[in-house]
Formats: C-alpha cells, structure tokens, sequence
C-alpha cells in the first residue's frame, strides 16, 4: 500500500494549527474530567509529540521543532480550558446543591 502524503497537504488550514488543536483536543478531557492526573498525561501527551517528529524522518516525512512547539502550546491550550471548565462546572454544582 502506497502512502498518500498529497492528502494530508490538502487538509484546510495551517499545520502548526493542526497539531495546537489537536493536542488540545487531546488534554482538555483529562483536565476537565481527571484534574489530578493531568500533570502525568501533559508529560505523556508532550514525549508523544516529540517521539512523532523523532520518527517522521523514518516514513519519509520531515520532523520540526516548530510542530513540537505546537503541540506543547496545544497541552497548555488544552489544560487550561479543561480546567476552567473543571472549576466552573464545580461551582455551578455546588451553587446549585446550597440552593436545594
């Protein structure tokens, strides 16, 4: 099976805002729903960004520290909204439970 990297070029968007989104996407449950364990997963999440671009010179693809940027800026994106929401759905539930 041949590889298709002309499909990947034709993907709307930006590159860089590709892998910010999706390593966003990626932490932003574990921070919204398991707080605690986030720290562990943000490490996980950045040594799999950076193990992609280790390996991409060996699919034939270029790796660059500017993807790896991204994707840390993604974790940081994605941690922080999940935690916003974390706390503000804990709010909103406890202001509701005094309410009752």
């Amino acid at each position: 099976m041949r590889s298709r990297p002309d499909l990947c070029n034709k993907a709307p968007g930006f590159d860089k805002t590709h892998h910010l989104l999706a390593f966003a996407a990626l932490t932003l449950p574990c921070a919204a729903l398991y707080p605690k364990a986030l720290l562990r997963v943000a490490l996980a999440a950045a040594v799999f960004g950076a193990a992609i671009e280790v390996i991409q010179p060996y699919v034939g693809r270029q790796g660059e520290v500017a993807d790896l940027i991204a994707d840390v800026l993604g974790i940081g994106m994605g941690a922080t909204l999940g935690l916003l929401l974390h706390c503000g759905c804990r709010t909103r539930t406890a202001s509701r439970a005094i309410g009752s």
